[in-house]
């Protein structure tokens, strides 16, 4: 693969260079030997809908005030997190090291592999299952993506809703598989930005 002109850069510790870090205990080691070969996408939003707060850095630093809406008592034992989030403007902030296992996937399966946060990296976009997403997010997105790919073998790429069917939704009806999947392609190989050498093996749901 080929990484053109990307924002990022992923350092041998698992940190990209050019993002800044939020707070996070919520993370442990991977268990020894594994691979980091999915990249989940979900959405997220705190309280549902409403965009913009510190909220969701609160959460994953495990000091959300849980009497500042009564949508977060339900929230109060809740320990999770993602390795990173990509606000409504695009901007992005990394919480886990991809090095370690960030507590994003929960009770999950792929391609007949149990616990998917064993071998994924968690991307939360800002956002909910009944609105679209904005075009800085696929821009971040599809750069993000291409650093990732860049320093660990990934083959595949899922929603939260693929690994976790009935149980999650996200990244929900709104999201465009096709245009993450085209952007990622030209990114990665604008020669051909329909595909191609440039994409290497990576599957999408769509």
């Amino acid at each position: 693969m080929t990484l053109i002109d990307s924002p990022f850069l992923i350092g041998p510790d698992g940190w990209c260079c050019r993002m800044p870090r939020g707070d996070c205990p919520n993370f442990d080691a991977r268990p020894e030997g594994a691979d980091i070969s999915l990249l989940v996408v979900h959405n997220i939003s705190l309280p549902p809908g409403e965009f913009g707060s510190q909220h969701i850095e609160d959460l994953f630093a495990n000091r959300l005030d849980c009497d500042a809406h009564p949508y977060f008592d339900q929230l109060r034992s809740l320990r999770v997190s993602a390795h990173f989030l990509i606000r409504r403007d695009g901007t992005a902030l990394q919480f886990v090291s991809t090095l370690d296992r960030a507590w994003h996937a929960g009770l999950s399966s792929f391609s007949g592999r149990e616990r998917c946060n064993d071998f994924s990296v968690g991307i939360e976009l800002e956002g909910t299952d009944a609105s679209e997403f904005c075009d800085a997010q696929y821009r971040t997105l599809a750069a993000l993506t291409a650093a990732l790919r860049a320093r660990h073998p990934i083959t595949d790429v899922r929603g939260h809703e693929h690994i976790a069917p009935g149980r999650k939704t996200d990244p929900g009806p709104y999201f465009d598989w096709p245009r993450f999947r085209a952007e990622l392609a030209a990114l990665q190989n604008p020669a051909n930005p329909e595909g191609g050498a440039g994409m290497g093996a990576l599957s999408f749901p769509i």
